[in-house]
């Protein structure tokens, strides 16, 4: 009754009448025997949300996030400097951009080369001098020999004369010195000589870097494959320092792609090579893609105190559906569990009121690891591959010890005596309206009295 409409029969009570007055009084003593019996046995109001165990199938994952990567990719750069003055053509015809197929050896851009041409005149214009240089060489040389073929004649006349009335001292030393003196010179043309030819060789070097120099304005693809990022345009000018700049990224295979998913240091011990692994992709909603581990790299990164180890995830890509870098939420494979008995992880977790357990199965409070009393107990069975699950008993419940297995983070595997298919465990408490059905309120929203979950 509304706390107005009480004040009001009070208000009024001193106007009626004794028999009236009696009445009232009555009726009203009535309402606050009601109320307050009303707020003594709401427990009585209180009922409990079953789910039957079920038989199923159990799945375990880890699940990740990840992006979508070529299994190979090329960066293509240049190793001279200049300005982009046009595109090559892929194997369609078409003048290469993004997404353009293009074969080993395709031109994909041209750089002016009109300094580099230059280069390579200069270096053949200095080959060809040296060359000349080697020729005038080899003909002073062949002068030399000559004179000292002469000189050797003239000393040979000179000894058999020796010095005497017929041949001066003096004409015996010219003789003898102009000889040695043609001996030298000889060895001098045929060092010059090989100097000449030591030029040439130079001189070839430095067209071949030229020519080479000239060739690299001609950037050409090295691998078979796509172009998934064009990084230049035409006019503009490329710098080539200690870093080569990029020009094209080129992916060898996009058939064969690899997903590169962050993993958890907690997790990563339950991955390994060849585990299975499924996908999905925003992108294609409801598509499910299968894959398998390739490997895990050992570099960890850690942000913010979290470590997390990269995986290499290979997957089939021959209907070319996925693409580049395209975000993956992944799961791994960790184990499966067919045809076993599954309960929700919330019946695990819900305990009772020590009043809601049938008197004759109620557990003496103790401390366990992790708190007190039932809910502490509860926390150390299951660390320990052990739970419990309540069942109905009456208007109470009562404890059903199980055995944990597998659990997909949802549903856990159970086993244990009196355990079976379609038994009713306990998930939670609700409160039913006064006079009415139970309330079908947000579970989310404060229970007076209610056990805990």
């Amino acid at each position: 009754m509304p706390l107005a409409h009480l004040k009001s029969l009070i208000t009024n009570f001193k106007e009626r009448s004794l028999t009236t007055k009696l009445l009232i009084g009555s009726v009203v003593l009535a309402l606050i025997a009601v109320f307050w019996f009303g707020q003594r046995n709401s427990r009585d109001g209180a009922f409990f949300r079953t789910v039957p165990v079920n038989r199923g199938d159990l799945l375990a994952t880890i699940s990740a996030t990840g992006t979508v990567e070529p299994e190979e990719v090329v960066d293509v750069g240049t190793q001279v400097a200049g300005r982009i003055v046009s595109f090559g053509k892929d194997k369609n015809g078409k003048t290469v951009d993004y997404g353009s197929s293009v074969e080993a050896g395709t031109v994909l851009a041209q750089i002016d080369d009109a300094l580099y041409a230059a280069d390579v005149s200069t270096a053949r214009a200095a080959l060809a001098q040296t060359k000349a240089n080697v020729q005038r060489a080899e003909a002073d040389l062949g002068q030399l020999k000559a004179r000292l073929f002469q000189a050797e004649r003239d000393w040979a006349r000179a000894k058999k004369l020796g010095p005497s009335d017929a041949l001066s001292q003096a004409d015996y030393d010219t003789a003898l010195s102009a000889h040695e003196i043609a001996k030298a010179n000889v060895n001098v043309g045929q060092a010059a000589v090989v100097q000449a030819k030591d030029a040439v060789a130079q001189a070839e070097a430095v067209l071949r870097k030229a020519s080479q120099n000239l060739d690299y304005c001609t950037i050409r693809s090295p691998v078979q494959g796509v172009i998934i990022d064009r990084r230049v345009n035409i006019g503009q000018t490329v710098v080539a320092s200690l870093n080569a700049p990029s020009l094209f990224l080129i992916a060898k295979d996009l058939k064969r792609l690899q997903v590169w998913a962050s993993v958890n240091e907690a997790d990563i011990g339950n991955i390994r090579p060849g585990q299975p692994v499924t996908f999905t992709i925003d992108a294609y909603p409801g598509i499910t893609f299968q894959g398998e581990v390739g490997k895990v790299r050992l570099n960890a990164t850690m942000t913010q105190n979290v470590v997390t180890y990269t995986v290499e995830i290979n997957t089939d890509n021959s209907d070319a559906k996925l693409i580049p870098y395209l975000t993956a939420n992944v799961k791994f494979m960790v184990a499966e569990r067919k045809d076993v008995l599954l309960v929700p992880n919330a019946a695990l977790r819900w305990i009772p009121q020590p009043d809601q357990v049938a008197p004759n199965s109620r557990p003496q409070p103790k401390k366990a690891k992790g708190g007190k009393g039932m809910a502490g107990d509860q926390e150390a069975k299951e660390e320990s591959g052990r739970g419990t699950v309540w069942v109905l008993h009456g208007k109470y419940v009562q404890a059903l010890q199980v055995r944990l297995g597998l659990s997909d983070g949802s549903m856990t595997e159970v086993q244990g005596a009196g355990l079976k298919e379609e038994v009713q465990v306990v998930v939670a408490e609700q409160q039913k309206e006064a006079g009415g059905p139970a309330s079908s309120g947000s579970p989310f929203t404060p229970q007076l009295f209610k056990g805990k979950q």
